[in-house]
């Protein structure tokens, strides 16, 4: 028995050896990560950002936010689901079909709403 557990604890300490170790002092994912990452947002891929580059032309420019979008909470709709404004839309429903968390969708609005 003391053999088994012994080879265990070995195993355990060699198997820890081999774990990534967790990224110390990483850099939290903000609002303008979101939009200008090529892997979740992407929002560049399709909208003119100031800020950004190689920005696309199929969507309209995210710029004068805040008159467009008085109210986050609307600008937040429509990221997480624009089909529900605008049916015909070719945008991704991110939120409802996972694309982006719940949080990155928050950081996002806060970022494009400022522009």
């Amino acid at each position: 028995m003391k053999k088994t557990i012994s080879i265990m604890s070995g195993l355990a300490l060699l198997a820890s050896l081999f774990v990534l170790p967790t990224q110390v002092g990483a850099k939290e994912e903000t609002g303008q990560d979101v939009a200008f990452g090529r892997k979740a947002g992407n929002c560049l891929a399709c909208h003119m950002i100031p800020g950004g580059n190689l920005p696309g032309n199929i969507g309209p420019p995210l710029i004068a936010m805040k008159a467009r979008y008085p109210s986050k909470a609307d600008l937040r709709a429509v990221i997480y689901d624009p089909t529900k404004k605008f049916p015909h839309t070719i945008m991704p429903p991110f939120g409802k079909h996972g694309i982006l968390t719940s949080a990155q969708i928050d950081k996002l609005v806060d970022f494009i709403h400022s522009k």
